[in-house]
């Protein structure tokens, strides 16, 4: 038994490697995963994106919303 490794596309079988056989050889196909550029890609819109949300809730805060985060990040590691 060989295993040879392809790729499958619009109904077409193309191996990854040459396979030279004088006899008719019967074949498996598995399908491991779905090709990711098959499956559709979510894509940022404006709504993703709370600016006024994020305004509003810092309109009181009176230190570096830098300094902040950095020191937020810091904490974690």
């Amino acid at each position: 038994m060989v295993a040879l490794a392809g790729t499958y596309k619009n109904g077409k079988i193309k191996l990854d490697k040459e396979y030279l056989s004088k006899k008719t050889v019967k074949v498996i196909v598995t399908f491991l995963e779905e090709e990711a550029e098959e499956q559709p890609k979510k894509r940022l819109t404006i709504n993703d994106f709370h600016f006024l949300q994020s305004q509003k809730e810092l309109e009181h805060y009176k230190g570096s919303l830098s300094d902040a985060l950095i020191e937020e990040r810091r904490s974690e590691l």
